[in-house]
C-alpha cells in the first residue's frame, strides 16, 4: 500500500501524487466498503482520479528513485531495442511495451523509432503517424517519470538525457 503524498504511476495517466487514501465519494456503483487512493495527475492539472486500493486491473507502482535513475541513465546505452519483423509486429511490440508501465520498456520503444526515425530520415522519407504517436507516448511518460526524482522540469529531461548519455559514450 502507497502513502499520502507518495509519487506513483497510474497506468496510462503517468506520475500521479497520492493526495489521500479514503472512503469513496458517494456515487452509484462505488464499493462503499473500500479505501480508494485520491491521485492527482502532475502533468495535467484539474484531473482526480479515484481509484479502489486494491485496484488490479490497472498497473500501480512507485515512481522509481534517485539512485535507480542515475542507474538507469548509466544503462541507456546498452539498453536493446524491439526487434519486430514488420511494421505492424513492431508497432504491436510498442503498444505493448507502453501498458506494461516499465521505464525500461518505454526506453525500447524510444531507442527502436528513433532507430527508424533516422533509417527513413537517411531514405529521403518520414515515419508514421502510428510511430510519432508511440514515440510521443513514451517520451510522455519516460519523461514524466524521470522528473521528479531528477527534480526537473519535465521539458528539460530530453536534453539532460541526450548530455549524459554523450558523456557516457565519451567515457568509453
Amino acid at each position: 500500500m502507497f502513502n499520502v503524498n507518495d509519487y506513483i504511476v497510474y497506468g496510462s495517466n503517468g506520475v500521479c501524487m497520492i493526495e489521500d487514501i479514503c472512503m469513496p465519494p458517494k456515487v452509484d456503483g462505488v464499493d462503499k466498503d473500500k479505501k480508494y487512493y485520491v491521485l492527482k495527475p502532475i502533468y495535467s492539472k484539474g484531473n482526480t482520479i479515484y481509484t479502489p486500493v486494491d485496484n488490479t486491473k490497472v498497473v500501480i507502482r512507485k515512481i522509481i528513485s534517485k539512485e535507480e535513475t542515475e542507474q538507469l541513465i548509466n544503462s541507456i546505452p546498452s539498453i536493446g531495442t524491439l526487434l519486430g519483423s514488420n511494421d505492424k509486429v513492431r508497432a504491436e511490440q510498442c503498444k505493448n511495451a507502453l501498458r506494461s508501465c516499465d521505464y525500461m520498456e518505454w526506453i525500447k520503444v524510444i531507442k527502436t523509432i528513433f532507430i527508424r526515425r533516422q533509417e527513413r530520415i537517411s531514405l529521403g522519407k518520414k515515419i508514421g503517424q502510428i510511430e510519432e504517436r508511440l514515440l510521443h507516448t513514451a517520451e510522455e511518460l519516460l519523461y514524466g517519470e524521470l522528473a521528479v526524482p531528477l527534480e526537473i522540469p519535465k521539458e528539460q529531461v530530453e536534453n539532460y538525457l541526450v548530455k549524459r548519455i554523450e558523456q557516457l559514450e565519451k567515457e568509453i
